[in-house]
Formats: structure tokens, C-alpha cells, sequence
């Protein structure tokens, strides 16, 4: 049976982190077979958001992208493996 990765992003001040969020997507792009982006729009543009990636790779590379988001001030990530 396959394994799964997912990985959970929360961006706090959206409009400010996402530039640095997105460097660290770019480099490890090659790992990121899914994004899904979540944020709420009801009256205004939320400045929280969620990220959902579906990751590949060895357990080394994916550590290393949870670490590099960790490393944003603001910015919350956890991976599951299922």
C-alpha cells in the first residue's frame, strides 16, 4: 500500500508572509504534487489562510520544507503520513 504525505500550512498576515511562503514552495516544487489554498472571504479577505499540500519525496526533503515554513515568523506547518 502507498504511502500518503499531507501537509498542513497555516499562514497568519497572508498579504505579508505569502511572498516568503511561496519561496520556500518554488524550492521544493519538485515535492509538492498538490496545492489546495484556503482562506475565508465572506466580508473581507481574510489575513489567515490554510494550505493543504500533498508532498513526495524522502522523509529528509519533506522535514526540510516543513522546517524552511516553520522558520516564518507567523507561519504554522505539520506533515501526516497515512
Amino acid at each position: 500500500m502507498a504511502e500518503y504525505n499531507v501537509m498542513a500550512v497555516v499562514i497568519n498576515h497572508r498579504s505579508n508572509k505569502a511572498p516568503k511562503v511561496q519561496e520556500v514552495f518554488t524550492k521544493h516544487g519538485c515535492n509538492i504534487k498538490m496545492r489546495v489554498g484556503l482562506h475565508e472571504t465572506e466580508n473581507v479577505c481574510s489575513e489567515e489562510g490554510l494550505v493543504l499540500l500533498q508532498v513526495t519525496g524522502n522523509e529528509e526533503e519533506i522535514k526540510s520544507l516543513e522546517n524552511q515554513l516553520n522558520d516564518i515568523e507567523g507561519v504554522r506547518a505539520k506533515t501526516l503520513s497515512i
